[in-house]
């Protein structure tokens, strides 16, 4: 591997700028989720001084109010005051030390959040070298490529924590780095194993085409040199990673009785995407995605693969297509695109799963899903791309979304309305229709283009994603005991959540601030056209009304849902049975309700 010069990458200009960087998404986080609260010097005015004390230090800095309770944090204003002396404040790490003491973050957690701020901090210097020598046309990118442009979570803070890699892991693996891999592959008794897949796809087939049959009869072979029969084996990939540090350790006396068979690598290379656990064959486009545990913690969660929604990962495919299938709406005239999990392959470590309570983590070590891949179902002139790439500045600062505005010749406001109306309709018709919600942030939804305007949606990401409602709606009636007892049930208000804060808050939020700051676009015109689609979808099906007022995403607030705080002051760093899941922690103002927020 070709390593840059440690100087090319850490410097005194780019580690400040990465770190004053940090430092305003810090503040401007922080202070939606009511962990800080900054004083304003001055009310109702549209950039205002804010003032926030921290015991004997004081950070000063200028914003302008958003939508949402949020604000623009203007990073060049950011100053710090102890001892009667002010500077220039640039430094996160610094920042999250003076808090202690002020909000009830333990050391503990502190200390490992340090970690996480540092990693993600070398990450964020490789990304900013990377971009200041970049001469490519982003929007010339493959989807695979543009995936690895990608910066992290937009909210989430300490959002390439990675802990459990290297640096040398993170040069190998990491989706940013771009280096493509061959997966290894094992050998699993059979009887140790639950391979499932959807009605259309034969499993046996399905490896078959995966490996082709070059390596598929080395393979076979390797597996008769061991004397035993092959026939009494699934076929499975595996990341390196996972096996020098959980599966080879903790797996050992599988391996020792052969119900394991380490093989060798497969033909074919993949690139990471943004999930890092989640791989694209470049070299064959239309075969499956492949994901695969990795356990590192990343953001809230580690990387495996819960064992019991890998088991159901096709079946949940088979339920969301099957809804498709029978609705014109979704099949015809939205022509919606859902890249199924068409198949997996999941092996439980025989202590673990026999301990009441065991850390979540090790319930998830060993498994594989193969997902459709995106190729497989465009059209011509169609090209897909990564929702959150609608957030990415380049080197110059400029936005890819103001690119692609550019050059599909229309008018931000045909765009946008272009956008709303690819992305919404469908999400909406799962909601209201169905009572069925995916989680449609950045990563899990994919625009495709034509034309280089938004044209098609397609959603992915089912096994960890699908939710459905508590409610008695008799188009829930046929869900099976099994997938009932895997899909979270939510109530109303908690359903909508999965738009509301999964593609509102999590995602438009950062789109109308990028606007508005790049290019004067209101906010007030942005969130008017949100509310404009989904007036029309209501209007398109009134028969649903009922169910609009049951999802009721016009209400004036929500409950807030916070995603930093659940680490810092509620979660930490706990080893736990059960995944975290986002806070809550107060109300949030919506501006699609009238009159709270948008006046339309």
């Amino acid at each position: 591997m070709n390593e840059p010069s440690l100087s090319t990458v850490f410097n005194p200009d780019c580690w400040k700028t990465i770190s004053r960087q940090l430092l305003t998404k810090m503040i401007a986080a922080f202070t939606y989720e009511e962990i800080i609260f900054p004083q304003p010097a001055e009310a109702n005015k549209k950039r205002t001084e804010y003032t926030l004390p921290l015991g004997g230090i004081t950070y000063s800095f200028t914003a302008e109010k958003r939508m949402f309770d949020g604000i623009h944090v203007f990073a060049e204003t950011i100053r710090r005051e102890e001892n009667g002396r002010t500077e220039a404040a640039v430094d996160p790490i610094r920042f999250l030390l003076d808090l202690q003491g002020v909000i009830e973050i333990s050391p503990e957690t502190a200390g490992h959040l340090i970690r996480e701020y540092q990693h993600t901090l070398m990450a964020d210097a490789h990304i900013l070298a990377k971009k200041q020598q970049q001469k490519t046309d982003l929007t010339q990118l493959d989807y695979a490529e543009l995936e690895g442009e990608m910066e992290g979570h937009p909210w989430i803070t300490y959002n390439k924590g990675r802990i459990g890699f290297s640096y040398r892991d993170y040069r190998a693996y990491a989706p940013e780095q771009q280096q493509p891999i061959q997966l290894d592959w094992i050998a699993v008794k059979r009887e140790r194993a639950e391979f499932h897949t959807v009605d259309t796809v034969d499993g046996d087939r399905l490896l078959q085409q995966e490996l082709g049959e070059k390596t598929m009869f080395r393979f076979r072979q390797q597996l008769l040199d061991e004397q035993v029969n092959p026939e009494d084996y699934w076929l499975m990939p595996i990341h390196e990673w996972q096996w020098d540090h959980f599966i080879l350790p903790l797996f050992a006396e599988d391996l020792a009785l052969k119900n394991i068979i380490p093989l060798g690598k497969g033909e074919d290379r993949y690139l990471p995407q943004q999930s890092i656990r989640t791989f694209v064959n470049t070299s064959h486009r239309n075969k499956h995605y492949v994901k695969l545990p990795m356990s590192i913690l990343n953001t809230l969660v580690y990387r495996g693969l819960p064992s019991e929604r890998t088991v159901l990962a096709p079946a949940i495919t088979q339920y969301i297509k099957d809804i498709y299938h029978r609705d014109p709406f979704l099949h015809e005239e939205c022509r919606v695109i859902l890249p199924g999990e068409i198949a997996s392959l999941n092996v439980d470590h025989p202590a673990y799963a026999n301990l009441p309570g065991a850390p979540y983590q090790y319930l998830e070590m060993l498994g594989c899903i193969w997902r459709e891949s995106i190729y497989s179902y465009l059209d011509e002139g169609e090209k897909p791309i990564t929702l959150a790439a609608l957030l990415h500045q380049d080197g110059s600062g400029t936005p890819l979304i103001l690119q692609l505005v550019e050059k599909s010749g229309l008018e931000l406001e045909e765009w946008l309305s272009r956008l709303f109306a690819t992305l919404l309709p469908p999400l909406l018709h799962y909601l209201y229709q169905y009572g069925v919600v995916f989680s449609p942030h950045g990563q899990n939804t994919i625009l495709v283009l034509k034309d280089f305007a938004p044209h098609r949606l397609a959603v992915k990401d089912f096994v960890d994603d699908v939710n459905v409602s508590d409610q008695p709606l008799p188009e829930l009636a046929d869900l099976s005991p099994d997938l009932k007892a895997v899909l979270r049930s939510e109530p109303p208000e908690g359903l909508c959540q999965f738009i509301f804060t999964g593609l509102f808050v999590c995602h438009f939020r950062y789109l109308s601030d990028l606007l508005e700051t790049h290019t004067h676009y209101p906010e007030t015109a942005f969130w008017s056209q949100v509310r404009a689609t989904i007036l029309h979808y209501q209007q398109r099906f009134p028969q649903l009304q009922e169910r609009f007022t049951l999802f009721d995403l016009l209400r004036p607030q929500f409950t807030k849902l916070c995603l930093n705080r659940n680490r810092m002051l509620d979660y930490g760093y706990a080893d736990d049975s059960d995944r975290p899941h986002a806070s809550e922690y107060g109300k949030v103002t919506n501006p699609l309700a009238e009159p709270a927020g948008v006046k339309f």
